[in-house]
């Protein structure tokens, strides 16, 4: 007599937000954040950083009240840029948040990092740059060959960490920190246990803010109330910010055996390129991104309740975008409330697009479309949530990003305990 054993089919893993570490211009930790962002907060004010005077761009959205040297051990501080220094403590916040501390990890070869970055670390580059040809080589720090590297946070975040998982970096535009998501849900698929993912950003010093000016799309208004005005006939380009978001994403299962919340997951993302500022082209490209990013999360598109713009504030890159949107969600795509909450504190580059999904994760906890700060006129056919908060049942948020050279991206994330429907 033979026995037939029943093979189970292994449980497909599903890549899960459950923690979220915050230092943005608006709130150095995720309330504080969420609370100026549901309440349409604005924070943009004139640069105060020294050695930016005398250059045309005036506002943006500055981290003042970070103190790297309270969040950070001093090896760490003396070798890394202040794009690092947002990093490292976004991330110790966001693994505080997951319950997963901040000692040494159990198993080191499953947890993973992955970043992105734009800008790099300008600020340790030009003032090592100003040494040596101020003082001479031999006054040049050793650090120099590694602080201003885009790949430095993930570097110094697993070696702070002792994370020995997979570990990377995307550098693919603005766009790459939604990119930077779906390398770490990718990751969590095939069988790593966590990943601390986001992106954080510097572009305030004198260096980075002179490479800065060779974009056309670079608003250099001097009224902060004025300077970042996306979908209205008044839109002078965006605002830069410093600052960003590292999540903690891990395999949901894992996650609510050890009893951690779930706080959203990765559904879906998919990623085009229609090159720099072709943003007529930027409508084809964006609404077949966010095709593949529904296709990819099983979802319809009316049931996206909430999406999150990219929001340039460029009057041809905005009407791209509005009928991107109604190009791929169709009749609903009018109808859908859309926000850009990153006209209250600028648009980090990279950290852009993982500050919007940190947002629409909390939108969806607390029931919130937030506003979009500055913005009352709009002129395209958007139902853009202004003035003030709006309440709605979300289960399923669109976030959007598109990049100065040419890079889209379009990411679906569902609230925590929501299923494929």
């Amino acid at each position: 007599m033979s026995t037939q054993r029943t093979q189970r089919t292994p449980r497909p893993r599903r890549a899960a937000v459950t923690g979220i570490g915050v230092i943005a211009p608006n709130g150095l930790r995720t309330d504080a954040y969420w609370k100026s962002v549901s309440e349409g907060v604005g924070v943009l004010d004139r640069i105060t950083r020294e050695g930016c005077g005398h250059l045309p761009l005036r506002v943006a959205g500055e981290v003042r009240a970070f103190d790297a040297a309270a969040l950070i051990e001093d090896r760490f501080l003396v070798q890394t840029d202040r794009f690092s220094h947002f990093a490292m403590a976004a991330a110790a916040l966001a693994l505080d948040d997951a319950g997963l501390g901040s000692g040494d990890p159990a198993e080191p070869f499953s947890i993973g990092v992955v970043t992105a970055a734009g800008s790099g670390g300008g600020e340790f580059g030009q003032r090592e740059l100003q040494k040596l040809w101020g003082q001479g080589p031999r006054f040049v720090g050793p650090y120099q060959s590694i602080a201003w590297f885009y790949a430095a946070s993930t570097g110094q975040i697993s070696i702070r960490g002792g994370f020995k998982g997979p570990c990377g970096v995307v550098a693919s535009d603005e766009a790459g920190g939604l990119d930077s998501l779906a390398h770490a849900a990718g990751a969590v698929r095939r069988g790593t246990d966590t990943m601390i993912v986001g992106a954080a950003e510097a572009p305030l010093a004198p260096y980075s803010m002179v490479c800065q000016l060779g974009y056309p799309e670079l608003s250099t208004a001097e009224d902060p109330d004025l300077a970042y005005r996306p979908f209205t006939s008044d839109a002078c380009g965006f605002v830069p910010a410093e600052g960003g978001a590292l999540l903690v994403v891990e395999d949901e299962e894992r996650a609510r055996e050890r009893g951690a919340p779930v706080r959203a997951t990765v559904a879906g993302h998919a990623a085009t390129f229609t090159g720099a500022s072709r943003w007529e082209e930027s409508r084809e490209g964006l609404a077949r991104a966010i095709r593949g990013a529904l296709d990819e999360a099983g979802a319809a598109p009316e049931e996206i309740d909430v999406v999150f713009a990219d929001a340039m504030g460029v009057p041809e890159a905005d009407r791209a975008e509005a009928l991107a949107i109604a190009d791929a969600l169709g009749t609903h795509g009018t109808r859908v409330p859309v926000t850009a909450p990153k006209t209250g504190f600028g648009r980090a580059h990279c950290a852009a697009p993982v500050l919007d999904t940190v947002a629409a994760v909390l939108a969806m906890e607390h029931g919130q479309v937030p506003p979009t700060p500055n913005v009352f006129d709009i002129c395209h056919d958007l139902d853009l949530v202004m003035s003030r908060a709006r309440p709605a049942e979300l289960r399923t948020a669109l976030v959007l990003s598109r990049g100065l050279m040419g890079s889209n991206a379009a990411l679906v994330v569902r609230r925590g305990g929501e299923s494929v429907r």
